[in-house]
């Protein structure tokens, strides 16, 4: 049996790759602007150079000869899976001609963790970073956050097809986007909408507070996108009371589904958030591992106390843990990776804690990571009927959200979704171990941070890791943000070939 290759529209997943470098190009000039503010020579230099490259690179692929505009749903993956590579090898150039980074793989990593919003970095020292270099990282990451294609799509009507349909459920994350179909690019860009006006609400909120205006700005953009890239190297040491509140309930927000925020607000029904099982379940892991936390660190407190012979307890001891404890909690599952403490000086049980609420993740349809809480619910509840089925063999059952019931094929869906996900992350840690990561909790605790696009990170210092480490902690960065299967897909010989 003959294996022919399928027809693929390269011209026009090159076309439109193009279109989005050249955007890409017009995003480099803010952080060009803000090196020149700053006076900062080597930078500016660096993104004129970097700015010309990406846009001549994206004039040259815009006009690549074509023949007919159609998009289907193979083009739709391969241009959402491609676009990012794209995105992340041309945001090298800055880093690289900027002397932050001396090499590729390191440039590579730091793009790739900015726009699939993951936040982990190789830089040394961020405070001695150039202005222009930490904006690039804040805004690579809010660029990412909503979603490069989702951006496309709200750009190019002409996407309103098969192929633009692909697209988007393949970048918004989740599980069924069924209710969203009529236009595609109508509601790419209300959930835009709905991300700017986040935007700009919470960098008043932080402006006016006492961050600097460069803070809050880059603060704001890596909170909203749910990215944690933070402009100095431990983020408590520039946390405030103020900022911590604010970033803290966008952080939240931002795990939410878009299209319920959207939803409630075009029907004022706040009723459609009050009964939302997959929103209740959300608080309800928040507040739960928040109060888990919180017990562990009063304790762990307490114990030290009492050694030293001093009061073993204090309400000031109490807010302060609290407020910490939620604030990593949130951080971790909405997948931002900020840190209000050093989980791991209180042992090992809270980073495993918060190891677990990254496995969880937000909502889908938010710019959290992890495997979304939907997928969760689903599989307990899946769980719960194959337990009935062993004592009523002949009944039949059905997974049920919200009062409807999950069609059959979905439900397989997320029970493959998580076993790839969980054998991904698997083999990542083993190979991570292979590769020299000494301790095996760093390495599994590192691969789900990847793949959750969290970025919380036990390893002291990631410039150690071994070079080939670095690239498969990108490729796995890549895998999470596109839900495995965008990715993956690419990689089966039924994508290309057919029988």
């Amino acid at each position: 049996m003959a294996l022919h290759h399928h027809h693929i529209n390269f011209p026009v997943v090159l076309r439109i790759i193009g279109l989005l470098l050249m955007i890409e190009a017009g995003f480099m000039l803010m952080p060009l602007l803000t090196s020149l503010i700053y006076g900062e020579t080597t930078c500016l230099m660096a993104f004129v150079w970097a700015a010309l490259i990406t846009f001549t690179c994206g004039l040259g692929l815009y006009h690549v000869p074509i023949k007919t505009t159609q998009m289907r749903r193979r083009e739709g993956f391969l241009l959402t899976g491609v676009v990012w590579v794209f995105f992340s090898a041309f945001s090298i150039i800055p880093f690289y001609l900027s002397g932050v980074h001396t090499n590729i793989t390191d440039a590579f990593f730091e793009s790739m963790s900015g726009f699939t919003t993951t936040g982990m970095t190789l830089i040394p020292d961020v405070e001695k970073a150039p202005h222009g270099i930490l904006l690039w990282r804040a805004l690579s990451q809010w660029i990412g956050g909503m979603g490069i294609i989702l951006f496309t799509l709200a750009v190019i009507p002409m996407l309103n097809t098969k192929g633009g349909i692909a697209m988007f459920n393949a970048e918004v994350t989740g599980i069924s986007h069924e209710r969203m179909r009529p236009r595609v690019s109508e509601t790419a860009m209300w959930m835009w909408g709905l991300y700017v006006f986040y935007t700009v609400v919470l960098g008043v909120l932080l402006w006016v507070g006492p961050m600097s205006t460069f803070d809050a700005l880059c603060h704001t953009l890596s909170t909203v996108s749910t990215g944690g890239f933070s402009t100095v190297n431990d983020y408590a040491t520039l946390a405030d009371p103020y900022s911590n509140i604010m970033i803290l309930i966008f952080m939240f927000v931002c795990g939410i589904n878009f299209a319920l925020v959207f939803a409630a607000a075009k029907r004022n029904g706040w009723k459609a958030l009050k009964t939302n099982t997959t929103l209740k379940w959300y608080v309800m892991v928040v507040l739960i591992t928040s109060v888990i936390i919180t017990a562990r660190m009063l304790h762990h407190d307490m114990a030290m106390n009492n050694q030293a012979g001093q009061p073993l307890f204090s309400d000031v001891d109490l807010a302060e843990h609290s407020l910490d404890a939620v604030f990593d909690t949130v951080s971790a599952i909405t997948s931002t990776g900020y840190a209000a403490i050093k989980f791991d000086s209180y042992g090992p049980f809270v980073s495993f804690t918060i190891m677990v609420v990254m496995f969880f993740g937000g909502m889908a349809g938010s710019t959290a990571g992890g495997a979304k809480i939907d997928r969760m619910i689903v599989m307990v509840k899946n769980i719960r009927n194959e337990f009935y089925k062993v004592i009523h063999p002949n009944s039949v059952t059905a997974v049920r959200i919200d009062g409807r019931a999950v069609p059959p094929f979905l439900v397989s869906r997320v029970v493959a979704f998580l076993s790839i996900f969980i054998f991904f992350m698997v083999v990542m840690a083993l190979t991570f171990t292979f590769l020299g990561m000494d301790n095996p909790f760093d390495a599994f605790f590192t691969s789900m941070s990847c793949i959750s696009n969290v970025g919380l990170s036990i390893i002291d210092d990631l410039n150690v890791v071994h070079p080939v480490a670095k690239w498969l902690m990108s490729l796995e960065m890549l895998v999470g943000r596109l839900e495995l299967f965008t990715v993956l897909v690419l990689f089966t010989k039924d994508f290309w070939f057919e029988d």
